[in-house]
């Protein structure tokens, strides 16, 4: 089993902490897996068994706690005022006005409270605003290349980079080998799964709105989350989406994409970058870039003919840098872009990706970006090749796969 120590240290750094910690993520990128692994460590750190209480309400066991009430009492019922207790949630969505139930544990002393969701709309609701100020949320991805590798010590690491950029990274689909068809089967399920489950969670949560429609057309649904992996790495708007919808002939409007759009985000399918302006210091919002979580969903959404290595990689390299806790948009300058201006820690660090660079005019068309912004933050490209490396004017050219396996 992969540790995925950088959640495990996550969750272990707030352990005791009065907030309720909360771990998000697409449909099995291992969150489950975390909670085990973290109940491993309470045990090996002298928590005792009756000390953790665990519910994954995935498990038909469980069915009769999806309200609220239910699971407040059967939780109070296996709590001694005497001791303190581990809680841990699993798919908690799956629970009718479960922020009741988290809210008045919370203000129990002796209560350390972890959920997980498999939607962003569970913290865009009631909950924030009932416990606004009292969580945190742990954001969790599926596999990186480094713990990819772990798992997999057959090849070469540029061959299994290559399976990566392929198959995908769901933890699961690691541990299958070379089976393709398996692997695309079990793709397709965790997607239309998540289509048809998690999308339906989050439509019985959302309150009432006028200004929101609900995801009721699939076929919709399907045919935007297409449009957007063919679109990876490339500036969008609602209105393109839309126009290309009414091209093929069915009708609909700016607003039902755009509520569309956000479905799809919020299970964690898609991720929004917004455009920053180098020069202007500020957010940008037209033309925003979007990612995919995962590049097996990609394949199987997007035919073959279609499939680009470089935008590929760029995907990939958005994903480690949200992992390492970068806050990320796309460059603007003039009228050059920069692929990723990273932040953290009040620190930018300014990224171009490109799968190649032994052409000439592609090396000079990175790198002019780079070169005309004016301040002292490291400056970065990325690439798969081996034979441009090296340091240019201050601008270090390095290996994609050799950035990723770094700490």
């Amino acid at each position: 089993m992969i540790q995925r120590k950088e959640y495990l240290e996550k969750l272990i750094a707030w352990k005791d902490e009065r907030v309720i910690k909360v771990i998000t993520g697409i449909r099995r990128c291992g969150k489950s897996t975390l909670l085990t692994l973290y109940q491993n460590y309470l045990l090996e750190s002298g928590i005792s068994k009756e000390q953790i209480i665990s519910i994954n309400f995935e498990d038909l066991e469980y069915e009769d706690l999806q309200n609220y009430k239910s699971l407040y009492n059967y939780l109070i019922s296996k709590i001694d005022a005497e001791k303190k207790y581990y809680i841990f949630l699993d798919e908690i969505q799956r629970v009718e006005d479960f922020e009741k139930a988290v809210d008045s544990l919370y203000i129990k002393d002796n209560v350390d409270i972890y959920i997980t969701g498999s939607n962003a709309y569970l913290l865009s609701g009631e909950l924030s605003t009932l416990l606004s100020g009292r969580y945190v949320e742990i954001s969790m991805l599926p596999f990186s290349f480094s713990e990819y590798c772990e798992l997999r010590t057959d090849k070469d690491r540029d061959l299994l980079f290559a399976d990566y950029i392929k198959d995908g990274s769901f933890p699961y689909v690691a541990l299958l080998g070379d089976n393709d068809e398996k692997r695309e089967m079990y793709i397709e399920g965790i997607y239309n799964t998540i289509i048809l489950k998690d999308i339906e969670d989050r439509q019985k949560r959302r309150e009432p709105d006028v200004n929101k429609r609900k995801v009721t057309d699939l076929a919709l649904l399907k045919n935007i989350a297409r449009f957007l992996a063919n679109s990876i790495g490339n500036p969008i708007s609602i209105k393109s989406i839309t126009d290309y919808i009414t091209s093929s002939g069915r009708k609909t409007s700016q607003s039902t994409v755009g509520d569309y759009i956000e479905a799809l985000e919020e299970a964690f399918i898609f991720y929004p970058v917004e455009r920053y302006d180098i020069n202007g210091k500020q957010l940008l919002k037209m033309n925003q870039k979007i990612y995919i979580v995962d590049l097996a969903i990609r394949r199987y959404l997007v035919q073959r003919s279609n499939y680009d290595l470089g935008f590929s990689l760029e995907n990939v390299i958005f994903l480690e840098l949200l992992r390492r806790g970068y806050k990320v948009n796309i460059g603007k300058l003039g009228t050059t872009e920069v692929d990723f201006v990273a932040k953290k820690d009040n620190r930018l660090v300014y990224f171009q990706v490109s799968a190649s660079l032994a052409d000439e005019s592609t090396f000079k068309r990175e790198i002019t970006p780079l070169k005309n912004i004016n301040d002292n933050y490291p400056k970065i490209i990325l690439t798969l090749d081996r034979f441009s490396l090296g340091d240019y004017e201050g601008i270090e050219v390095m290996n994609a796969v050799d950035w990723l396996l770094k700490n």
